[in-house]
């Protein structure tokens, strides 16, 4: 009797033990990791974009006490934009309870983490930039270029161009220089516009420039050797600021100088002034501080002393569009708790299917704050961008304006070039597609 006793409380006290070790292990905030680069040539442009991010998600800790009631929790890792740094971050952050997502804030760092994500169960968001396939769910299960991916966007700017010309039929036997970033970032879009060359029939010239991008001088003394019609800018960072430069140093008219939506931001343009007058850039999303979102973080965080960056930085190009990922990865943990369970912290595998099933119209952005600056996004199964729409912006020597209305891409262009490349992608990987059952986990 006295050893059954003894079985009985050992049972008791193993079974507690197993209870306590598990109300440790369960998290309890949903931890949101943040990788960023503040330090190295691309910190002017990685700093904005990561104060967004961690202000938004004060704000809502400050002003809602989380996500229905589940606190939100948050760790920066410095990547300097470096592939392997990036992954070293991605490594320690990983296994952190709660873990939401990623934004690697990288194409490199993506396209390192791709393999990855579907291993550990985190999904990936990459707006704006990443891999331009990864818009196919049914191939990339945990990639989401929402958004927009550089397909979209230079598909955009060609649109653009032509209109400009007074048709896409003027570009035949025009010449288009892309001076790119050289690497995966800037040759993104390459694919994209050889298609669109085949089609329009002007003549495509690729000029790359190696990183950081502060000597540029020979790519400009072959930009106006070749003398092109005009010139598409895939630039990052101080790449930026120096084509612009150089534009300038060179005669090349900058009104026919286009960039994409990350040379599209103050710091690419500030140091330049005047200099860079007329040159237009795609515009992802809205800026300003007159948006209710940024008004919150201004009284919720900033009035409080408890801001991430500089006040007068609040509601430049980078910083919105900081703050729009962080309001993308609060939604999509609020969506999957509908299913999964308010009020409590979600997986990433749970986030995951949030992101999968997101749908922000107009009326849902306009509440949460941001009318004006996004158009409505809405993903499926297969679409995991959710969006593909852009502006096109004007530096005025002091200012960005808004200069065009929203441009789509064209999706006829798009999906038989994103289904070539996510089976090709599929086939190298010696991966297969979902099932249609998968749609539902």
């Amino acid at each position: 009797m006295k050893l059954s006793k003894i079985v009985i409380a050992v049972a008791v006290l193993a079974a507690g033990a197993t209870s306590v070790t598990s109300a440790v292990a369960q998290a309890k905030e949903q931890f949101f990791p943040l990788l960023s680069y503040r330090t190295g040539p691309y910190a002017p442009n990685g700093t904005p974009w990561a104060n967004g991010k961690q202000d938004y998600l004060k704000m809502v800790n400050a002003r809602d006490g989380g996500i229905n009631g589940v606190k939100i929790s948050f760790e920066e890792c410095e990547t300097g934009y470096a592939t392997d740094r990036g992954v070293e971050c991605y490594e320690r952050l990983k296994s952190r309870p709660g873990v939401t997502l990623f934004d690697p804030q990288a194409t490199g760092i993506t396209f390192a983490l791709t393999e990855k994500a579907p291993v550990d169960k985190i999904p990936l968001m990459t707006l704006g930039y990443g891999l331009s396939v990864s818009q196919d769910g049914m191939a990339f299960k945990w990639n989401f270029p929402y958004m927009g991916s550089y397909w979209t966007g230079s598909d955009i700017l060609i649109q653009h161009i032509g209109k400009n010309a007074g048709g896409l039929d003027k570009l035949k036997g025009k010449k288009i220089t892309l001076v790119y970033h050289d690497s995966p970032f800037g040759k993104e879009p390459i694919p994209l516009l050889q298609e669109r060359a085949k089609m329009h029939g002007f003549e495509l010239q690729l000029l790359p420039v190696t990183a950081p991008g502060v000597e540029q001088k020979a790519t400009w003394l072959q930009v106006r050797q070749s003398r092109p019609d005009y010139v598409m800018l895939w630039g990052w960072g101080v790449m930026n600021s120096t084509a612009l430069k150089e534009a300038q140093a060179t005669g090349f008219p900058r009104d026919k100088l286009y960039g994409v939506w990350w040379a599209g931001a103050e710091p690419d343009v500030r140091d330049v002034g005047e200099g860079a007058k007329g040159y237009q850039a795609l515009a992802l999303n809205g800026y300003g501080t007159q948006s209710k979102v940024i008004q919150d973080i201004l009284k919720h965080v900033y009035d409080k002393g408890q801001g991430t960056g500089a006040k007068d930085e609040v509601g430049s190009v980078l910083y919105t569009r900081g703050v729009i990922i962080q309001m993308l990865g609060v939604e999509a943990v609020r969506r999957a708790q509908e299913r999964f369970g308010k009020g409590k912290v979600m997986t990433g595998e749970q986030v995951r299917w949030g992101m999968e099933n997101l749908a922000l119209d107009q009326k849902k952005l306009d509440a949460l704050g941001f009318k004006d600056l996004m158009r409505p996004i809405s993903t499926s199964c297969a679409d995991h961008m959710g969006s593909s729409w852009a502006r096109v912006q004007t530096w005025d020597g002091k200012k960005w304006n808004i200069t065009s209305d929203w441009y789509q891409a064209d999706e006829q262009i798009l999906k038989p070039l994103v289904k070539t490349g996510s089976d090709k992608y599929l086939a190298d990987k010696k991966l297969t597609r979902r099932e249609a059952a998968d749609c539902q986990s």
